[in-house]
């Protein structure tokens, strides 16, 4: 299941190497929201295909106003054990929202004359 989420992104992580040669970066958006603002969306890339790391970086900035589409992602870490599950948000599309633009559509017929 995909959803979105529209906000400001608040910091940006710097990529981290891991052992296997794939590479993450995390980064936060603030929704405006009252309480449960700050959102953390995680992105895991493998070796073959870490440019969209440097993409990423590249072309979004803290500040910018962004709609976000991602998927909840789980782990169930030792099962057998004690059942933990992790959670994360992985990232796999940001848009840039370009606050110039107007938000709503307005038709012809309802601008007044005067």
């Amino acid at each position: 299941m995909n959803y979105e989420l529209k906000g400001k992104i608040v910091s940006i992580s710097d990529i981290k190497e891991l052992p296997n040669g794939a590479k993450e970066l995390t980064y936060r958006v603030d929704t405006g929201e009252e309480y449960n603002n700050l959102i953390e969306f995680q992105m895991y890339k493998s070796a073959d295909h870490t440019e969209h790391l440097d993409n990423f970086i590249k072309f979004n900035n803290v500040g910018d106003m962004v709609n976000v589409e991602f998927n909840i992602r789980t782990f169930n870490w030792k099962p057998m054990e004690d059942n933990k599950i992790f959670t994360s948000l992985s990232h796999w599309k940001a848009t840039k929202i370009n606050s110039e633009i107007p938000t709503e559509i307005i038709d012809d017929k309802d601008i007044l004359p005067f």
